[in-house]
């Protein structure tokens, strides 16, 4: 969530980057600050009514003592009139400042400078690409005839448990996602990351702390009776176990990562594009989670690239780095950067991590913050990655590595899975 203080101190600022988000809705910015203004009168006047009636509450006593009981039956009318009028402002109060959070909750984070102008992903920047795309041998198929093939999922019985969207893991697809989870956890504790294993659901408050309510709700699973939200990534209650904190200067950076299955009621359409693996409405994901001095905050960021950069390296796949314009980006970030692999036998590129950095919009949602040397109350800044999403890295690897013998895996995945690959 945005400052109003940031939005009073350079208005014209504000809607130039929210223009560079493609954010339409620029004249919400005048009535907040309109409505923080009329705030502050409303609260001026409920001061002056509580200031007279402490001045005046302290001559009745006096009057009362002296024996001036019709002064003070005159003080005590004057005291009952303020207090009419200061019951009246704080109604006034609490009615403008529920119209000043539904406003200000629907403004996007602003983009950061270094975020390219550009409404569609065709206008994203490559930052850099790296790894070798595989040349695939004559017969190579798609992730999901090798699927079918090799016994590693099955859609048809996702479908009749659940529906379209869930599929089943068996055999050793099941074996290949937990090697992956397992391996994506270690690389990431090594890396200084505190593990959590945490709920699958949370409630309105922690999806509002990271900005999935009120801009998500379509895309999310809703308990609605228990008012709670299918976590559409670990992202969102890991973030949350520092949600209405106030940590120490010398506590940053905290490092957390999670895995969890994420759950989300995306759209699709039809063909390729959503194909086997490439949509799903459920998957398994490892997710980076750091809260920093904002002050670090875009050192991290480019940490954090680099970490998710090595564990594509270590996977040996095809990769590119993109930084996403500002009409692609979601609507809590300042600045994204997306990963993309390439399916050799697609012959794609499909997105398996982004990166963010929300500065505070999060942290000032979560009211998540620390104090600074001069014993100042700081919003610290928040971050995460994926590290990484599992159905279009398995796609990947499938794909990648088959061979006419079978599918050789990658070597650091090799002792995790307990086998050379998967024959």
């Amino acid at each position: 969530m945005l400052q109003v203080s940031v939005l009073k101190n350079n208005p014209e600022w504000v809607k130039e980057r929210l223009s560079v988000k493609n954010f339409k809705q620029l004249d919400l910015v005048d009535k907040i600050i309109a409505l923080d203004n009329e705030r502050k009168s409303i609260q001026l006047g409920f001061d002056t009514a509580q200031s007279g009636i402490n001045a005046i509450s302290k001559e009745i006593g006096l009057l009362m003592t002296t024996g001036n009981v019709a002064e003070a039956t005159e003080a005590k009318a004057q005291v009952a009139a303020f207090k009419v009028q200061a019951a009246e402002f704080s109604e006034k109060i609490v009615a403008v400042e529920k119209q000043l959070h539904e406003a200000i909750v629907q403004l996007p984070n602003l983009p950061a400078k270094e975020v390219p102008l550009g409404k569609t992903p065709e206008e994203n920047v490559v930052v850099r690409e790296g790894g070798q795309i595989p040349n695939l041998y004559e017969k190579a198929q798609e992730h999901w005839f090798l699927l079918d093939k090799y016994k590693l999922a099955n859609f048809e019985l996702g479908n009749k448990i659940t529906g379209a969207g869930f599929p089943v893991y068996t055999g050793q697809g099941a074996k290949l996602q937990r090697s992956l989870v397992q391996y994506f956890l270690d690389f990431n504790v090594k890396a200084g990351y505190f593990e959590y294993l945490p709920p699958f659901m949370v409630n309105e408050q922690s999806a509002f702390a990271t900005g999935q309510l009120p801009d998500k709700e379509g895309q999310m699973y809703h308990v609605t009776e228990d008012k709670l939200y299918l976590i559409p990534t670990a992202e969102v209650p890991v973030t949350n176990v520092y949600r209405d904190t106030i940590l120490k200067e010398d506590e940053l950076p905290v490092k957390m990562t999670a895995y969890s299955p994420c759950f989300r009621r995306e759209a699709g359409s039809y063909g390729k594009d959503v194909r086997g693996l490439n949509r799903v409405h459920q998957f398994e994901k490892v997710e980076i989670i750091q809260l920093v001095h904002p002050e670090k905050s875009y050192q991290v960021l480019d940490e954090m690239v680099a970490h998710v950069e090595a564990l594509l390296n270590s996977l040996e796949l095809p990769y590119r780095i993109l930084r996403l314009c500002g009409g692609d980006m979601g609507f809590t970030s300042a600045i994204t950067y997306d990963f993309e692999v390439f399916s050799a036998a697609q012959k794609r590129w499909l997105e398996v991590s982004s990166v963010s950095n929300f500065e505070n919009y999060q942290t000032n949602r979560m009211k998540c913050r620390f104090k600074d040397s001069n014993n100042k109350m700081v919003l610290a800044h928040s971050l995460n990655g994926s590290s990484l999403a599992l159905p279009r890295i398995v796609a990947c690897l499938l794909e990648n590595f088959q061979t006419a013998e079978g599918i050789i895996l990658p070597k650091a995945l090799q002792s995790y899975f307990g086998a050379e690959g998967i024959f």
